[in-house]
């Protein structure tokens, strides 16, 4: 009559820690006195509504989540955990329950001449070191490509000058736009957008090999569309610690 789901409890707006239950937040099951909401939480709420058991969410660290699933210690992971063959050699995964486009970070309007990724020529564009969003922005670009360390150092250059815009995926745009002196333009995936693969910007609920919780939990999830996805993620994002 449990379901035993397991995240890092620190990953927001997919899941983070808070000290009550407000905003429909979950008790963790291993952590005294604190609780766990985001965009994972509600996801593994309707879930364990439509199976008719009780949740139970579990802290568990990034690396320990797939052996937690492997001995049966938790029934699955939702963890904002894209479906990688790497992954998919260890556990099963279910059909996607968020799907994210590579969007450009910009000042209010700043780039309303962009509607593709080809309007990006001769742009100044950054993307972090060291992940797929640098290789697709100098692969599949003509933009001038500024890589920089991390996220905080491209929103300073952008409220610098210093930059046009930097590359993010959706969810990360939607909490920084909060602050009405920037906006996104919404490229689409392999359309309008960026050419990437379906696993770098997917997550699913990950569960053990030949389980039968995978054809339970996508059935939980049909009429979960896109628009739902994103509408849940918007309201997710306004209630996100900001310090994350």
């Amino acid at each position: 009559d449990v379901l035993k789901v397991g995240m890092e409890c620190n990953y927001a707006p997919y899941n983070w820690s808070q000290p009550d239950d407000s905003n429909g937040a979950v008790a963790i099951a291993n952590v005294d006195n604190m609780y766990t909401n985001g965009y994972d939480v509600q996801v593994a709420q309707k879930i364990a509504d439509s199976l008719g058991k009780k949740l139970e969410i579990y802290s568990y660290e990034w690396d320990s989540l797939i052996p937690g699933v492997q001995s049966g210690k938790l029934d699955m992971i939702i963890a904002g955990m894209s479906p990688t063959s790497e992954r998919k050699e260890k556990i099963d995964f279910s059909k996607n329950y968020y799907t994210s486009n590579l969007v450009i970070v910009t000042k209010k309007d700043a780039l309303s001449d962009v509607t593709s990724i080809a309007d990006l020529k001769d742009k100044k564009i950054a993307a972090q070191s060291g992940t797929f969003h640098l290789q697709a922005l100098t692969e599949q670009t003509q933009a001038q490509a500024n890589e920089m360390s991390d996220f905080s150092t491209m929103l300073i250059a952008l409220g610098a000058g210093t930059i046009d815009g930097y590359v993010a995926e959706e969810p990360t745009a939607m909490a920084v736009t909060l602050d009405p002196a920037y906006g996104y333009v919404a490229l689409e995936n392999n359309k309008t957008g960026f050419t990437v693969e379906d696993d770098e910007v997917s997550i699913a609920v990950g569960v053990k090999k030949g389980s039968e919780l995978k054809d339970q939990i996508n059935s939980a999830l049909e009429g979960f569309d896109a628009d739902a996805q994103k509408a849940l993620m918007a309201d997710m994002v306004k209630i996100a610690p900001s310090d994350e």
